[in-house]
C-alpha cells in the first residue's frame, strides 16, 4: 500500500502546514506509517527510504493525538485510495518477564546446606579434638592442651 505524488494532492490540505526543521516530507510519512500498519514491524525495522524510525513516529504521535491522522484516513477510505479498514488498529510491544522457579525450576539452597551434606550429623564434625580418660580434649598428635 502506498500512496502515490496524484493522490497525495487529494488529501494534502488535511494535514498540517510544515514547522521548523522540516525534514521529511509528510509523503513519506504517510507512506511509512501505511508500511508499519501493512507490515505489522516495529518503528526502528522501518526501512531507510522513509527516513530516520524516530522523526516518522514521533510525527505519526502527533497526528494520532491532534486527530489528523483519522482525517487523513478517512478521506482516503472515501477517495477508494486505500482499501484498509483502520478503524480499528493496535500496535503493542509488551512482553511478561518471569524468574525460573515460576516456571517449576529448584530453588537455590544455601552453601551451608551443601556443606552438610553426606556427614553424620551424630557427631560435631567441627571439632576434631578427641577427649581422653580425664575428660580432657587431645589434638589427633596426641598433645595435650
Amino acid at each position: 500500500m502506498k500512496i502515490t505524488k496524484k493522490q497525495y494532492k487529494k488529501i494534502e490540505p488535511l494535514l498540517p502546514k510544515p514547522r521548523g526543521n522540516f525534514v521529511i516530507e509528510h509523503l513519506k510519512v504517510l507512506n511509512a506509517i501505511l508500511y508499519v500498519a501493512e507490515n505489522g514491524c516495529k518503528w526502528r525495522a522501518l526501512p531507510r527510504r522513509y527516513g530516520h524510525w524516530n522523526t516518522v513516529y514521533r510525527r505519526f504521535r502527533r497526528w494520532a493525538e491532534s486527530g489528523v491522522l483519522s482525517r487523513v484516513l478517512e478521506a482516503l477510505q472515501k477517495e477508494e485510495l486505500i482499501g484498509a479498514d483502520f478503524s480499528v488498529l493496535s500496535l503493542d510491544s509488551t512482553f511478561v518477564k518471569s524468574s525460573p522457579s515460576a516456571a517449576g525450576a529448584l530453588k537455590k539452597r544455601a552453601a551451608s546446606d551443601r556443606a552438610d551434606e553426606g556427614r553424620s550429623h551424630d557427631q560435631d564434625s567441627c571439632d576434631r579434638r578427641r577427649p581422653d580418660d580425664s575428660g580432657r580434649a587431645k589434638t589427633h598428635a596426641g598433645e595435650r592442651q
